[in-house]
């Protein structure tokens, strides 16, 4: 029987999507018209019919990528990302790429007051996926004797000689710029979950200070609430100034 083109398409692009890591992004609809020689109608009528099959998904701003599960966080304690993706049974890895004693900039120089910190940058990957860009603050003062070799196997919080009380934690939204976007695999402009948190000693000082950059087509934050009274409005959300 003669198999109608978007099915041939179709069928190439799901032996692609078959072997390729979860959440890994597909070609554009506009690339892949011009390498099967076939209309963007054509080219969508195939897509659709393998997300409806469940192998591949779309986001605005990222376009088609290979169907997951997406890698979650829940917030109900303090708490690292690792150790709850290892609990979930996917294998997770860290990859320092800066290890550097600098002058910080001027709104984590206000939140640790101190004119020197050490700023680590690394990647964190899910299965071999890249789904976080971590940047993170500490006072040199504190981290002086940590090397990168400790900072690539262990969150920073771990390795200071501090009791830790808690820490404050703000989830907003970006655009990748190019640097984000490479280290990431997405479109630069792509759509990223922002978090930024401020972590405290039990005497109330600031220690640490980190932001977390996710691609939203990957990743999602759970909030468990306790019982309170009825609201339309997810708790903690706030108007940005």
């Amino acid at each position: 029987m003669r198999r109608i083109r978007y099915q041939e398409i179709a069928d190439d692009v799901r032996a692609r999507v078959l072997s390729a890591p979860a959440g890994s992004l597909l070609p554009s609809e506009a690339e892949l018209s011009v390498e099967f020689g076939a209309s963007r109608v054509t080219i969508r009528r195939a897509l659709d019919l393998l997300r409806e099959h469940g192998l591949i998904a779309a986001r605005q701003g990222f376009g088609w990528f290979v169907a997951s599960e997406p890698v979650r966080q829940h917030l109900v304690q303090l708490g690292t990302i690792e150790s709850q993706l290892a609990e979930s049974g996917m294998t997770n890895e860290r990859r320092v790429i800066e290890f550097a004693f600098v002058d910080p900039p001027e709104h984590v120089r206000r939140i640790l007051v101190a004119d020197s910190v050490l700023r680590v940058k690394r990647i964190n990957l899910a299965d071999g996926e890249p789904f976080a860009v971590v940047t993170v603050w500490c006072p040199a003062s504190l981290a002086g004797r940590l090397s990168r070799e400790q900072v690539a196997r262990h969150p920073i919080s771990e390795l200071l000689d501090v009791t830790l009380r808690g820490a404050t934690q703000t989830i907003g939204a970006d655009g990748a710029g190019p640097e984000d976007a490479r280290l990431l695999r997405v479109p630069v402009g792509a759509p990223l979950l922002k978090c930024r948190r401020v972590t405290t000693s039990d005497d109330g000082v600031a220690v640490l200070v980190s932001e977390h950059l996710f691609p939203a087509h990957r990743t999602e934050f759970v909030v468990d609430l306790p019982s309170a009274g009825p609201s339309t409005m997810p708790s903690g959300l706030r108007l940005v100034e």
